[in-house]
């Protein structure tokens, strides 16, 4: 790599390209995969396990004061009441790594007071390192990373993911598809939510929505996004998106108009309504993760609204009224 790395940022790199060795190795013989499900249609395998092991273990070696939150582990590794907290997907893409399908990702990020600094997001098969410090950029491999400049949803490529656990809304998600489809000029669905989050960033995809993420899925990614000029959120359009199971994501443009689609259809525990504990403290990340997976489906919408869209940790390249003013074009 031509430019001089954060060290943190070297260190994630390191991880990700180690398990990035084991899934390659593993994939070489799929059949003798050892798989369990976790529940209907959410697998792991002993890949899973590994990669997320040596990740760990690279990780706090080099920084063994600093907190974990892994997909298979959860919080289970590391300092407990750290300001640091290493964000891991060990494998995000486990059915398609299953079934042969060359499109999944190792997923590390570095959040300090919960926001997003460093992130790498490693796709082994084509050994593309996609990977961005705050402040600093985003890039794929040496080449920096910019969003697409298409303006209008006619014109746009959208990616998305589909709703796969049970319990999932799927009805809900249906009428979403069907509107985002109709305004659109295509939508993909490769399965892999971290890597189509970077090709948001790359510009392949115009913008990305789905539901049912975890923070795993989409913290390295989301910070691919910003540092690449484009916009992250929930489907209201706020940055409150990491722990709320729904996410939005394109070029400024694109973005508002996905918002404008999307916003009748949120999910979202607003501050102040959500559950508290006996000692009155809000709701932690995690435990509002928790209750939007258990919160009733979201009512069918009425009518559309107008939609306010915030920008959170945009370039200054970014018009501030670029979104704010974007309504949703007429159907195509």
């Amino acid at each position: 790599m031509s430019q001089a790395l954060h060290p943190m940022l070297n260190v994630a790199i390191i991880a990700a390209r180690k398990a990035g060795s084991i899934i390659n190795r593993a994939s070489l013989d799929i059949d003798q995969l050892k798989v369990t499900t976790k529940s209907t249609n959410d697998f792991v395998t002993e890949v899973d396990q590994k990669a997320e092991q040596v990740v760990i273990e690279t990780l706090l070696t080099a920084y063994p004061g600093h907190g974990i939150l892994a997909e298979e582990s959860g919080r289970e590794h590391g300092a407990k009441n750290s300001e640091y907290v290493w964000i891991i997907d060990p494998l995000d893409g486990t059915t398609n790594f299953i079934h042969g399908l060359p499109f999944y990702a190792v997923s590390i990020a570095l959040a300090y007071r919960d926001q997003v600094q460093q992130a790498v997001v490693y796709d082994p098969t084509r050994n593309d390192l996609f990977y961005a410090s705050k402040g600093r950029g985003a890039f794929l491999n040496d080449k920096r990373l910019r969003v697409s400049k298409r303006t209008r949803m006619a014109e746009s490529l959208i990616g998305t993911g589909f709703p796969f656990r049970k319990g999932d809304n799927f009805q809900r998600y249906v009428k979403m598809f069907t509107e985002v489809m109709q305004a659109c000029a295509g939508v993909r669905r490769p399965g892999a939510a971290a890597l189509d989050l970077c090709y948001v960033a790359a510009g392949y995809y115009d913008g990305f929505f789905e539901t049912g993420l975890s923070p795993w899925d989409i913290a390295a990614a989301s910070l691919m996004i910003t540092e690449a000029g484009g916009l992250i959120g929930n489907f209201t359009g706020e940055s409150d998106f990491m722990y709320q199971r729904e996410v939005v994501a394109g070029n400024p443009k694109v973005y508002a108009q996905m918002v404008s689609i999307l916003a009748p259809y949120t999910h979202v525990i607003k501050e102040g309504t959500a559950p508290v504990h006996s000692e009155g403290a809000t709701l932690t990340p995690e435990e509002a993760l928790i209750a939007t997976q258990a919160a009733p489906p979201a009512a069918e919408p009425e009518k559309r609204k107008a939609v306010r869209i915030r920008k959170a940790d945009l370039p200054d390249t970014q018009s501030p009224q670029d979104s704010a003013r974007r309504t949703r074009p007429p159907r195509g």
